[in-house]
């Protein structure tokens, strides 16, 4: 013990020994990375599979979900024979209908068939609802004349019920078009630039977006689809944008008509497009981040100040009361 206590209090010892450390850890920092890059390249070969994985099951559900719509559901055997029976889609179809449920999402016979079954079914339950509940629980409290106008009301409301919902499916989708449609654009130039044909260029960008927006992925991929298949360019495109219903896709498919009539650039009016959605995007989030001061006066009025005048005058209050 006393000899390793003198080797190590040797200051030419313990130079040896600093020097022998500050060896070691060089030749380790030196080598470290050359012995562990075949570990490195395992690590990056396993992330590549996983990606490649991930990608082609969301590849999957995309061509699943945009077949599925493309086909839909088959129609219920009852709603398909109420609606022949009394003859619905002469009374109530019409070209603006179809157009709306294709921009709601819901495409082929079977949504036209619901559609129009509960067009008639939602007034008559809510009719038999109102008149059941007057008559047979609350009939002491309202007169008869009341009963038929409130049951009438009701009856007028279910009516327009299936078509609200269709509006509100379809305020809902757009919304999530025009969120995914400026992603969108930018990799619809970045595929065009690259040199990649239209039809490509739409297919690429198809697959790609699928993470952020299964809507925009379905939307664009029955355009190649129509693209593939249709005589004519032009109605492909205007199918488009008949089915998004959205702005920024109609000046899209303009410019797309117009390279595809006269032979316009494509790349310059893309990327035009492209800033010009960027703008508009920021514009809306002006607009709202602008419009609440307004909206918050009266939450403030209702549910902070309230609280601020107990806090305040709380302890007052109690002092006064305390001293009479």
């Amino acid at each position: 013990m006393d000899s390793l206590i003198t080797f190590l209090t040797n200051p030419q010892n313990l130079f040896t020994i600093i020097i022998g450390i500050a060896s070691f850890v060089t030749i380790f920092v030196i080598a470290g990375p050359m012995l562990a890059s075949n570990d490195l390249n395992t690590r990056m070969k396993s992330v590549a599979d996983e990606r490649k994985r991930l990608r082609e099951r969301q590849l999957e559900e995309i061509n699943k979900k945009t077949l599925n719509s493309a086909r839909g559901p088959q129609a219920n055997s009852f709603i398909k024979s109420v609606v022949e029976k009394f003859n619905l889609r002469k009374a109530f179809e019409s070209e603006e209908t179809i157009s709306k449920l294709r921009m709601a999402g819901f495409r082929g016979q079977t949504p036209i068939y619901v559609f129009l079954f509960f067009r008639l079914a939602v007034p008559i339950i809510l009719l038999i609802l109102a008149l059941g509940y007057f008559f047979l629980i609350n009939s002491h409290e309202q007169t008869t004349s009341m009963i038929f106008v409130y049951s009438f009301g009701l009856f007028i409301i279910g009516f327009y019920l299936p078509n609200m919902y269709v509006n509100n499916v379809i305020s809902n989708r757009q919304e999530i078009l025009r969120a995914a449609f400026p992603d969108t654009m930018d990799l619809l130039l970045i595929c065009v630039e690259a040199g990649m044909a239209i039809e490509a260029a739409f297919n690429k960008v198809a697959s790609e977006i699928g993470a952020q927006s299964l809507e925009m992925s379905e939307e664009l991929s029955i355009l190649t689809a129509e693209l593939s298949y249709l005589s004519s360019r032009v109605a492909a495109y205007r199918n488009f944008a008949q089915r998004t219903g959205l702005e920024e896709v109609k000046s899209l498919t303009t410019s797309l008509v117009q390279a595809e009539q006269y032979g316009t650039p494509l790349g310059t009016a893309l990327r035009v497009i492209s800033a010009e959605n960027r703008d508009a995007r920021m514009t809306r989030a002006e607009k709202k981040a602008a419009a609440l001061p307004p909206k918050l006066t009266v939450p403030m009025i209702l549910f902070f100040l309230p609280v601020i005048f107990v806090v305040i005058l709380g302890p007052t209050i109690m002092t006064v009361q305390s001293q009479f």
